[in-house]
């Protein structure tokens, strides 16, 4: 008896990648005027449009004489949209963003008439065990996923969704090949074979690819492969059908991440590719987030503007874009729309500072309390008992605010941030040439070696990276160069705050303390001018680290690792395979054996004996890389993407303290509040 395969036509859309997105959007336009005609004519039974609503709008605002189209196919079930607005990565977002976009998606999606819905997650780089839960929260009860199951069966409950293991991927364009009809049923016959090892009776078979059209005869290339299939019938569908005909088989459980890359690629080099966009994300979508929670406490005047700006940021999100592994030319876009939300955001925070000033004033303050003894304020005039950290020429806010004046030349002048204290502390904060500290943690340098705590040794190191924008490619037993430690020197030695500079081989490295503060903050500002490197900050800890914790989705993820692999002693010989790695995702914050790591925007560790280091910066010039030694196959076209290579000015952000994870977000908010000190 042959086994019922359930085939669905889909394309997957992403907005922008190795082509720019009002490229890739007028292409949307054909891909998608073909499927309508296609479903108008009843030559296919339904098409489901990639899990997002974002393509669906793009191509409305080109096409809004087809919207009552649109809405006649979403209201006979023949066009499945949503959840999502887009579909983002999901170890480079957090779970408020996620959220946003869950909220985003949903409402458009129902606003169409849209009611049933599969949580897709065809091609994100892996695949975070926090997802489910959020999904459950916002009433979606199945899952589609395909990088990182390993030998996860077709049918599983992922952290308590039923979810599809896409066990050969979303990618299946046979039916676009040219080919005889023999030929692509042998194809099928041996994709089909495989999926049958992890399946039951009923397979699934997505026919579609990215930024891929429908063939016009479809149905009945399809019945002649039927004909020529011994063990197969194919029935063109939508994936609810294939839901509900396997909703019994949903036995085995998992309930970890989904991140084994034995089967498929993970690319999770781009975790580390273009810091430039990861820092941006990190910091725009913390002040986002902030100036929403802000406004709905002065009468959610702006929530209009906070949903604009939420649409660009999960623009950026979108998985090729945040990922870094697009072209140069969409990534300046990225940047821009970085700096449009970040507008939003400061303007928004603003207004209700002028607007509200005692309330605004206090709240802040009391935030702050929570986290600092100090507290950053811009004025034109400083007041008693400040610590002036920097100075620039503008205008007064308060001048820009008010619609009923202007700002002349005169009005142009000096306006200083300075520290003032916002709670007594007998801390007692001191720095010497060699030496900050204060009463809970100190850094000093010692025998040209940096230590913290007088326990935890920091190096800064680099490699060769022969690799692209999807996978660091490392060198056959490579070892490391360590910057070399040259001098130091005191360049703040105020009441609140003291700094220490320390010049390296590789850069000047600033190390900053508060009074009253349990972190260390380190700037690092450099001209890069070396390509194809992978730079870290290397910290080493009294013990092998066999496990981590790190903050994802905005909650603590415990991961154990192989301390004493080496990838780089374990690259591939064989085609078709991603080295495995003990690289990681990370949002703010990793940490083990007490000692715990806070970032701007560095969003990838590696664990390796007693070391734990965090990427500051990977310098790589192509997209995909044809020989790149810790992948050997191609995973995108070979553009050369010479911005990748960050020449130039670049920075890296991070902080470092002495906690538990439980506690973890108390330093969290330390460290960012700076970000919305206004």
């Amino acid at each position: 008896m042959k086994k019922k395969v359930i085939a669905y036509l889909h394309t997957h859309w992403d907005r922008e990648w190795y082509r720019e997105f009002e490229i890739f959007r007028l292409r949307l336009l054909r891909v998608f005027d073909n499927v309508l005609n296609l479903l108008e004519q009843d030559k296919i039974p339904s098409f489901y449009f990639d899990g997002q609503v974002s393509a669906l709008l793009d191509y409305l605002e080109l096409r809004p004489e087809k919207e009552a189209l649109v809405r006649k196919f979403i209201s006979e079930k023949r066009l499945f949209i949503g959840p999502c607005y887009t579909l983002v990565d999901e170890y480079l977002t957090d779970k408020n963003c996620f959220e946003k976009n869950l909220e985003t998606g949903l409402k458009i999606s129902r606003e169409f008439g849209c009611t049933e819905f599969i949580g897709y997650l065809a091609d994100t780089f892996g695949h975070s065990k926090n997802i489910p839960k959020i999904f459950k929260e916002y009433g979606i009860d199945k899952c589609m996923v395909w990088r990182g199951c390993g030998d996860i069966p077709s049918e599983f409950v992922f952290n308590g969704i039923n979810t599809v293991n896409m066990i050969r991927g979303y990618f299946m364009d046979i039916f676009s090949a040219k080919m005889t009809i023999r030929q692509k049923a042998d194809w099928l016959k041996g994709n089909l074979d495989k999926i049958a090892e992890k399946s039951k009776d009923v397979l699934l078979l997505p026919v579609g690819a990215d930024h891929l059209g429908v063939e016009e005869n479809i149905a009945e290339q399809i019945n002649k492969v039927n004909t020529q299939l011994k063990d197969y019938e194919i029935e063109l569908s939508n994936p609810f059908r294939y839901f509900e005909l396997v909703k019994n088989n949903f036995k085995y459980k998992w309930n970890d991440e989904l991140r084994d890359n034995s089967k498929t690629f993970i690319l999770q080099g781009c975790y580390s590719a273009r810091t430039k966009i990861k820092q941006a994300n990190t910091t725009t979508s913390y002040k986002l987030s902030f100036a929403d929670k802000m406004q709905k406490e002065f009468g959610e005047n702006y929530t209009s503007a906070i949903n604009y700006g939420y649409k660009l940021l999960l623009q950026n999100q979108a998985h090729d874009g945040i990922c870094g592994c697009s072209t140069d030319a969409v990534h300046q876009e990225n940047l821009i729309r970085y700096q449009k939300v970040n507008q939003v955001a400061d303007t928004i925070l603003r207004e209700l500072k002028f607007q509200y000033p005692k309330k605004y004033a206090s709240k802040m303050k009391n935030h702050n309390k929570k986290y600092r003894a100090v507290m950053e304020f811009e004025n034109t005039k400083t007041t008693e008992n400040s610590q002036i950290i920097s100075a620039r020429e503008g205008f007064e806010d308060s001048l820009l605010y008010n619609t009923q004046r202007i700002p002349i030349t005169e009005d142009y002048t000096t306006i200083y941030k300075y520290l003032q204290e916002i709670k007594t502390t007998d801390d007692k904060l001191k720095i010497s040439k060699n030496t900050i500290a204060n009463n809970y943690i100190s850094l000093n340098l010692k025998n040209n070696e940096i230590l913290i705590n007088r326990k935890i040794k920091l190096d800064f190191v680099r490699y060769n990276d022969y690799g692209d924008t999807y996978n660091y490619g490392a060198k056959d037993n490579d070892t490391p160069e360590i910057a070399k430690i040259y001098s130091s020197e005191i360049i703040c030695n105020g009441d609140y705050r003291k700094g220490l500079r320390i010049k390296t081989s590789f850069f000047d490295v600033d190390i900053w303390l508060d009074i009253d503060s349990k972190i260390l903050k380190f700037d690092i500002n450099w001209n890069n001018s070396s390509e194809n490197k992978i730079w870290q900050a290397r910290f080493t800890l009294p013990e092998k680290v066999y496990h981590t914790c790190s903050e994802d989705m905005n909650r603590i993820i415990k991961r154990e690792f192989e301390a004493d692999y080496n990838m780089r002693e374990n690259l591939p010989k064989t085609k078709g395979i991603e080295v495995k790695t003990n690289f990681a995702p990370m949002q703010r914050y990793v940490g083990t054996q007490g000692f715990g790591i806070i970032t701007r925007g560095l969003t990838e560790y590696e664990v390796y004996e007693n070391t734990l280091s965090i990427t500051l910066l990977r310098s790589i010039g192509i997209i995909s890389n044809p020989q790149n030694p810790s992948r050997t196959t191609p995973a995108g076209p070979p553009i050369k993407t010479p911005e990748a290579q960050q020449l130039g000015l670049n920075e890296a952000k991070f902080a470092t303290g002495f906690f538990e994870p439980s506690n973890y977000n108390n330093y969290v908010e330390e460290y960012y509040s700076e970000i919305i000190n206004l």
